[in-house]
């Protein structure tokens, strides 16, 4: 029986590098699983949301073709749904370390607020 793959864990920097340097690829989806109302508070710049609550209904809707990273508030929450979505067929998942809590602190684009039509919804195949 294959061992399952470990949680590939990352740093804000390098998640918000990799949105950003995606040269002949799809770049990686940031996927938010707090809850509505944190996401409304603050959220990291690009994130669509994907809450735990909706998660293990929903978690099918999410591109398995596209390398996701998965962000709470501190990555704790985040971690645990990267590590169903390797459990479940979805090969490139990583968590990010310290969550939207480090991204804030490492100055990183930021929004709050409700969301833009279409800013926190799933991308449509």
């Amino acid at each position: 029986m294959e061992r399952p793959r470990a949680v590939e864990v990352v740093d804000v920097i390098e998640a918000a590098r990799r949105m950003a340097d995606t040269p002949g690829g799809a770049a990686p989806l940031l996927v938010d699983v707090r809850e509505v109302n944190e996401f409304v508070q603050l959220r990291a710049e690009g994130a669509v949301l994907l809450p735990l609550s909706d998660f293990l209904a929903r978690y099918r809707e999410l591109p398995p073709d596209r390398p996701l990273l998965l962000i709470c508030a501190t990555g704790s929450r985040s971690f645990g749904a990267a590590d169903y979505l390797l459990r479940n067929g979805f090969p490139r998942v990583a968590n990010v370390q310290g969550g939207t809590v480090a991204w804030a602190r490492a100055g990183l684009p930021l929004r709050q607020g409700p969301p833009a039509p279409g800013e926190h919804e799933l991308p449509q195949p």
